[in-house]
């Protein structure tokens, strides 16, 4: 069996519709794309193509993911990503029914992310030596991410337009383009400002550059973290996105509402803003089991 490319054209049509019709952002797309492809290559070792497939043969794939060592919740995004794709061809009239109205969304692990207490965050905060050009950059970029909670896509992604020096806002672009503004407070901005006087006059609009004054990349602001975390002996399962989860842990920790910091995470669903409502119940116990009491 040879793959056919017309079926592969189809696919390149549905990726258009999610980012001209829908407005998906170009990361969010090639995602779909990567689970489609996966799915798409899977078929054709088994001699068949996705107009062929059946609810059988879905089910099958999605047995076969879960062999391969994949959580429910990367199966259920694959899931969702040819769902979407069937539902395409439906309405394209390429299909009559979709073998995936039958297939139930597996059941997702209920998890808690890994967060960080005050203690950890200042200790993460203050390992920047600031006699160093590049630890004063860093500095600037943990500070960002723990007084805003954003992503690190969308730290990585900045632009000196999106800075308003004035109010100590930041404007940012998240998933699916969604805008948000967001502030930051004085220890943010001071360790900024001292990164931006010496930022050399790169054409790069992006805030924070690397070495070659090109912007910096995700992988290239894990690793500087990297440095931090040994160097302070943190727990090795921090990452750079574990500053959001302790930026909305400590809020809620601290009397903020849920609402509120709902809309600076940028989180369309509140259900998705309540996992640290548990985070902050489980520091809560933690910290009445130790210093009550009768605890």
């Amino acid at each position: 069996m040879t793959k056919d490319i017309k079926k592969d054209h189809l696919i390149r049509s549905f990726l258009d519709s999610l980012f001209i019709e829908k407005g998906l952002s170009k990361n969010t797309v090639k995602s779909y794309q990567g689970d489609l492809d996966a799915f798409s290559n899977w078929l054709f070792e088994a001699d068949l193509d996705f107009i062929q497939a059946s609810s059988a043969v879905l089910n099958k794939y999605i047995s076969s993911l879960f062999e391969s060592g994949l959580k429910s919740s990367s199966v259920n995004r694959k899931l969702s990503a040819i769902k979407s794709f069937y539902l395409f061809l439906l309405k394209k009239k390429i299909i009559k029914k979709s073998p995936a109205d039958e297939i139930v969304m597996p059941k997702q692990e209920k998890y808690l992310p890994v967060s960080m207490s005050e203690d950890e965050v200042e200790r993460l905060l203050n390992s920047p030596n600031l006699e160093k050009s590049i630890e004063r950059r860093d500095k600037a970029m943990i500070e960002i991410l723990y007084a805003t909670g954003m992503r690190i896509s969308e730290l990585v992604n900045l632009k000196i337009t999106d800075l308003d020096f004035n109010r100590s806002v930041l404007k940012v672009f998240g998933k699916g383009s969604k805008e948000r503004l967001v502030p930051y407070g004085e220890k943010a901005a001071d360790a900024l400002n001292i990164y931006l006087k010496e930022r050399n006059n790169s054409k790069c609009k992006e805030i924070f550059l690397s070495n070659r004054g090109t912007k910096i990349t995700r992988g290239a602001f894990w690793k500087r973290i990297k440095i931090y975390i040994i160097r302070e002996n943190l727990k090795p399962t921090i990452s750079p996105h574990t500053l959001r989860h302790a930026f909305a842990t400590h809020l809620l920790n601290r009397g903020a509402d849920l609402r509120s910091v709902q809309i600076l995470l940028g989180h369309s669903d509140l259900s998705t803003t309540q996992i640290y409502t548990h985070i902050a119940k489980q520091r809560l116990g933690e910290i009445l089991k130790k210093h009550h009491p009768r605890g």
